[in-house]
Formats: structure tokens, C-alpha cells, sequence
């Protein structure tokens, strides 16, 4: 019942910036763990960065020192910030959450959203 829709996706030179952003909506009690997931060309899908329901970040490699997660629980929103652009962060992004009810814990994923970095 819960779901995830994302928006922020396009085109961006290298060096760019782009804020990614992540509305959930239905029914449940709170949001656990969310993070970002992105998959680029002839790539698995990978982990970019997760962020607790306190705010604690973490972040993989890539995205050290560029990229940006936080939270807004009041909202129900995801953001990431993504600076210093490069190439090979082009790929779909895709949003996840882990939506806890008073049954059981649902994860789920949002439709994703194309990032393109090139001039």
C-alpha cells in the first residue's frame, strides 16, 4: 500500500549539481531505513547511500565527499543532493524505503529516475 515516487532526474553537464527527491505515501506508522540505489549502462544496481529514520547517513565510496542523503520524516521526503557531477554517475536512481505498520516491516521501491551527466 505504501509507495514511492521520485522526482529530479535529468540532464546534467559534468561538474553539475542535482537534487534528487523522494515523496512516500500510504499507510503506515514510520519509515525505517531509506536509501538510494542507482544502476548505470551494463551495471548491477548499486547502493549510493542510506540514511537511518535518526538521520545518520552512510555512504558508498563513489559517492563520498559529493553526494548528499538526508531526511525529512514531518514530510514523509527523501532527498539526495548530488554535486561535482561526473559520467559515470549517470544511471537510473532509485528510491527505497523500509515501511514499518503495526504488522509487519514493507520495503519497497520507487519507479526510478534517470540521471544523465554529459556535455
Amino acid at each position: 500500500q505504501a509507495q514511492l515516487v521520485e522526482s529530479g532526474g535529468g540532464l546534467v553537464q559534468p561538474g553539475g549539481s542535482l537534487r534528487l527527491a523522494c515523496a512516500a505515501s500510504g499507510r503506515f506508522i514510520s519509515i525505517r531505513m531509506m536509501g538510494w540505489y542507482r544502476q548505470g549502462p551494463g551495471k548491477e544496481r548499486e547502493l549510493v547511500a542510506t540514511i537511518t529514520q535518526k538521520g545518520t547517513p552512510n555512504y558508498a565510496d563513489s559517492a563520498k565527499g559529493r553526494f548528499t542523503i538526508s531526511r525529512d520524516n514531518a514530510k514523509n521526503m527523501l532527498y539526495l543532493q548530488m554535486n561535482s557531477l561526473k559520467p559515470e554517475d549517470t544511471a537510473v536512481y532509485y528510491c527505497n524505503a523500509d515501511f514499518h505498520t503495526d504488522t509487519w516491516d514493507q520495503e519497497v521501491w520507487g519507479q526510478g529516475t534517470l540521471v544523465t551527466v554529459s556535455s
